[in-house]
Order: structure tokens, then C-alpha cells, then sequence
């Protein structure tokens, strides 16, 4: 005999438990402090650079003056600086990057993964001051004395590697940046593979395919979005860097065909005069340089997260 559920039961669903109500409430309180955080700062960043931009208009992005002496500023060579800096990261990090990534998923034994994965994200709590004086005192002089010679000597016909060895220019930069990028674009990468569902890589070694094969015909082409979720996140890292940047590039507001010349980023240049600008165009023209960068790397991470997400997506279809 089966039986019946006692009367009260059915109204427990019903009844408001306080500590569920100060919860829920607590909860939406803080998701939308964030939002305002987020539109607080770009409104204070807004209000900050209207000197900068009635005085300068849409010229500022495309001007190549800086010069606070007689307030002549344009965001050309920053915009430059960076976009070149973290784009010559990614070229070196990517590879990199994916390799650990497809070896830690795919090939290594299982006790090997966690020791490793641990390793590779504990570059990504190295503060950013420690990685610039590794590079002054370490990268910086190898670059100087051997790599940047070495690259003139095979390659000096092309205008990228050409000119005088100084150790400190766009390709020190890029090389500190692509350090730092590592462990974000690999963690990500990594847990974009392992979501990968095993009835195609069950599948695929049905089939006949190698580990080889199986990675690149069944496991990259599922996880391609997330992939590159990745390769942004790791790109908006790159672009909001400072310190080490900062000191290995260079600091000069220059736009130069050459790898080796110095150059400068837009979180370089508020850093460095900020704290020493006087003039009020000269606050609001970094100010603006200060909104340009957030919103890029703003718009950068929120693609970047889409794409992780349409993986998790289709792994949640996938098992069912």
C-alpha cells in the first residue's frame, strides 16, 4: 500500500523563507553595483575628456602630436603603440599557448596534467613590476646583444627589422606581453578542450584516426568559437597591460616601421604623466586615451566571453 505525502508538503514550496528572500535580494544588489561601476566609470571617464574632445574633435584619434608644451595632442602613436605591442603578443603566445593547451587535454598523462596546469597559471599571479625588471636586467640585454643582431643580420632587408639595436623597443614589449598572456589564453584554451564532449574523439578513433587526427579534425573544429574567446581574452590582457610594457618599450610617441625602434602604449602614457600634467587639455586628452582603451578592452572581453559561452552551449546540447 502506497503512501499518501502528509498535507503540509505540498506547501513548502509556498511559504517565503526569509534568509531565501535576503539572499536573492543581496544577490541582484551586487550583479547590479557592478553595471553601475562599469557606467559610473565610463561616465566619469566621459565627462573627464570633453576639453579634449571639443578642442580636438575626432582628430585626436588620428593626429600624430603629442606635445604638452604648446597642448598639441593626438592618440595616433598610442593607438599604434598598443595595437602593434599586443598583436605581435598574440603571434608569439597563440602557438604557444594552444600547444600546452592540446598537450595538457589531449596528450599528457593524467598525472602530469594538474602539476603542469599549475605551473603554466602561476606565471598569471607574477605581479606585472616583476616581469619588467626580468626584462630590464635579462630580456632587454639578450635582445640587444644577440637576438635583434642575429634578426638584422638574416632578415635586415625587410623594414620590420631594421635599424640600431637598443633591447628596448616594440618587440621587447611584445615579447614581455606574450609572457604575460601565456597562462590566461592556455587556462582558457585548456577548459575549452576538455569540454569537448568524448563521443567525437570516441568517434573519430573509431574511425581509424590517429591522436593527431583526432585532435585536428574532431576536437578543434567543435571547440573553434571558445578558441578564440580565448585568443581575445588574452588580447584584452594585452591591451590593458602597464608597468611591464611600460618599462621595456620604450616611452616614444613614435610610429616606426621597425620592430627594434621604441614606441609607446595608451596605459603607458597615462601612467607616465598623469600624475605630472597640469594643464586641463592635458588631463582631458589622457582621460580620453583612458575611455578609448576602456572600452575596447571592455568590447573585447564581453565578445570573448560570448564565444566561451556558445562552447559550454553545445557541450550542454551535446550530452543530452
Amino acid at each position: 500500500m502506497v503512501r499518501k505525502p502528509p498535507r503540509w508538503l505540498p506547501w513548502l514550496g509556498k511559504k517565503s523563507n526569509p534568509g531565501d528572500a535576503v539572499f536573492r535580494g543581496a544577490s541582484r544588489f551586487f550583479a547590479l553595483l557592478v553595471i553601475v561601476l562599469l557606467l559610473a566609470m565610463a561616465y566619469e571617464m566621459g565627462q573627464a575628456s570633453t576639453d579634449s574632445f571639443k578642442a580636438f574633435g575626432w582628430r585626436f584619434i588620428i593626429s600624430r602630436d603629442w606635445d604638452p608644451v604648446n597642448e598639441q595632442f593626438g592618440a595616433l602613436p598610442f593607438i599604434y603603440g598598443t595595437v602593434v605591442s599586443s598583436l605581435l603578443a598574440l603571434v608569439i603566445a597563440v602557438p604557444v599557448a594552444l600547444g600546452i593547451a592540446i598537450y595538457l587535454s589531449e596528450l599528457a598523462p593524467l598525472w602530469l596534467r594538474k602539476p603542469v596546469g599549475f605551473l603554466v597559471e602561476l606565471l598569471a599571479a607574477v605581479p606585472s613590476v616583476v616581469y619588467g625588471l626580468w626584462g630590464i636586467f635579462v630580456l632587454a640585454p639578450l635582445m640587444a646583444q644577440t637576438v635583434e643582431p642575429a634578426l638584422r643580420k638574416s632578415l635586415g632587408f625587410l623594414p620590420l627589422f631594421s635599424g640600431p639595436n637598443q633591447g628596448f623597443g616594440m618587440l621587447s614589449g611584445g615579447l614581455i606581453l606574450a609572457i604575460m598572456i601565456l597562462p590566461t589564453i592556455s587556462s582558457v584554451s585548456r577548459e575549452v578542450l576538455q569540454a569537448v564532449p568524448n563521443t567525437l574523439r570516441e568517434g573519430a578513433t573509431a574511425l581509424g584516426a590517429t591522436r593527431w587526427e583526432v585532435v585536428r579534425v574532431g576536437v578543434l573544429p567543435y571547440a573553434r568559437s571558445g578558441l578564440v574567446g580565448a585568443i581575445i581574452l588574452g588580447l584584452g590582457r594585452a591591451l590593458g597591460e602597464t608597468m611591464a610594457i611600460t618599462m621595456l618599450i620604450g616611452n616614444r610617441p613614435e610610429i616606426s616601421s621597425s620592430l627594434f625602434a621604441p614606441s609607446y602604449t595608451m596605459a603607458s602614457v597615462i601612467a607616465n604623466e598623469f600624475t605630472e600634467a597640469t594643464a586641463d587639455v592635458h588631463l582631458a586628452a589622457l582621460a580620453e586615451i583612458a575611455f578609448l582603451l576602456f572600452g575596447v578592452t571592455l568590447l573585447l572581453n564581453v565578445i570573448a566571453r560570448l564565444l566561451v559561452w556558445q562552447v559550454a552551449k553545445n557541450e550542454a546540447k551535446g550530452a543530452r
